[in-house]
Parts: C-alpha cells; sequence; structure tokens
C-alpha cells in the first residue's frame, strides 16, 4: 500500500549507525494525521486522501448580533465557514495544515483514520517534498550561477551585471524564460530517494538521512520514493 504522512521539519542531527558510522538526519514530527476526506475516480477522476495536521485552537463569536451570526452561532471564528462545514461534514476535528496524497488504492484507508509515524519502517525510501527558505530578491550570479564580467580598467561597476539579454533589431524582444534576476528561494521543492534511519513512534519522530527543504517549522510532505 502506499505511504503519504504530513510532518514539521524541526531540524537536523547526527547519529551512529550500527556501525558506529556518523550519519546526518533530519528530524521530522511526522503526525499525527487524520483522514479527512476521500476522493476516488467515481466521484472526483481520481483517487486521493486528504490529511489533516497540526492541531486548531477553536475561538468563538459572543453574542449574535444578526441574523447570519444566529445561523453560525456555535462554528468557530478562526477557521472558514466553508472549511467549518467541510471538517463537520466528514465528522472530524479541524486541522491546521490540509494535503492532498493521490494513490492507485485508497480502499485501506477510511475518513478518520489515524496515520501515525510508524507508517514507515527504517530502510524505507521516501520522496519529501517542502517550500525552500525565501531569499529574497537576488542577482544573476546568485540566482543562476552566472558568470561575472572582468574586474579590470573600463568594466566596472557593473561587473556583476546579467549582460545582454537580447539583440534590437531581431527578435526585438526578450524571450519568455529568459534567466533574470528575481525572488530567489520560496519554492516548493521535492528531494528524492532519502533513506528513513530511524522511527519514534511515541514521540512521532522520523529521522532522515540528509537535508530537506525549508526551514526550521516549515510544513513538509513524506510520501513513497516514486524511483526506488
Amino acid at each position: 500500500m502506499q505511504k503519504g504522512i504530513i510532518g514539521k521539519k524541526l531540524g537536523m542531527t547526527q547519529i551512529f549507525d550500527e556501525k558506529g558510522n556518523v550519519v546526518p538526519v533530519t528530524v521530522i514530527e511526522a503526525g499525527p494525521c487524520v483522514v479527512t476526506q476521500k476522493k476516488t475516480v467515481e466521484t472526483d477522476g481520481y483517487n486521493a486522501v486528504q490529511l489533516g495536521f497540526g492541531e486548531v485552537k477553536l475561538k468563538f463569536k459572543k453574542g449574535a448580533k444578526s441574523s447570519r451570526t444566529e445561523k453560525f452561532q456555535g462554528k468557530p471564528s478562526n477557521i472558514t465557514m466553508a472549511l467549518a462545514g467541510h471538517f463537520e461534514k466528514n465528522g472530524v476535528a479541524p486541522k491546521k495544515y490540509l494535503r492532498e496524497f493521490r494513490f492507485e488504492s485508497i480502499d485501506a484507508l477510511n475518513v478518520g483514520d489515524l496515520i501515525k509515524a510508524d507508517t514507515f519502517a527504517a530502510g524505507d525510501k521516501v520522496d519529501v517534498v517542502g517550500t525552500s527558505k525565501g531569499k529574497g530578491w537576488a542577482g544573476v550570479i546568485k540566482r543562476w550561477n552566472f558568470g561575472r564580467l572582468k574586474e579590470s580598467h573600463g568594466t566596472g561597476p557593473v561587473h556583476r551585471h546579467g549582460g545582454s539579454i537580447g539583440a534590437c533589431s531581431d527578435p526585438s524582444r526578450v524571450f519568455k524564460g529568459k534567466k533574470m534576476s528575481g525572488h530567489l528561494g520560496n519554492e516548493r521543492v521535492t528531494v528524492q530517494n532519502l533513506t528513513v534511519v530511524k522511527i519514534d513512534v511515541e514521540n512521532n519522530l522520523i529521522a532522515i538521512k540528509g537535508a530537506v527543504p525549508g526551514p526550521k517549522g516549515g510544513v513538509v510532505l513524506i510520501s513513497d520514493s516514486v524511483k526506488a
């Protein structure tokens, strides 16, 4: 059965294997996650499960000032009405993060099921998806590893500029996708074929060999490796 779980990156450390070798690992707080929705080919056109992770401290409005607030009296005010109805319809408690995993078969999972860190085992190959750290605005050398111009007489102060981006006569425009300066980082990144080194079921921790994209506290998705 295909597996997946939502987690929170806690940071990096190192552990020793059976042979005494040092292994750099990323520690992830994985789950517990609850199945909040099932999608099937018959109803949605594909098979998938929606998982919820992270507790939400619910807040409720006191008193009713209009007919609309009376209608939704008792619903939490710090999540949208659409999400409140979604959780209520499926009979699960509201969760902070919702992510979807596409699986070929979802027969073994039902709404309300809990998925914990022990869904994976030491030695499993996994893919980890996260949002990389945002670096702000960056030039072409830092962003795309461009080479720089000579720092001799007559070049400065533009020796770190990108240079020409196109001819003026033909094609008289800049082609789409041209590598230029811009926002670096803060994008979805997938690291494939990482190895699960250790599982701590009691504390919901998974130690994965190597680095994982994103800052400490960032949300990551762990699933079976597609290339294993």
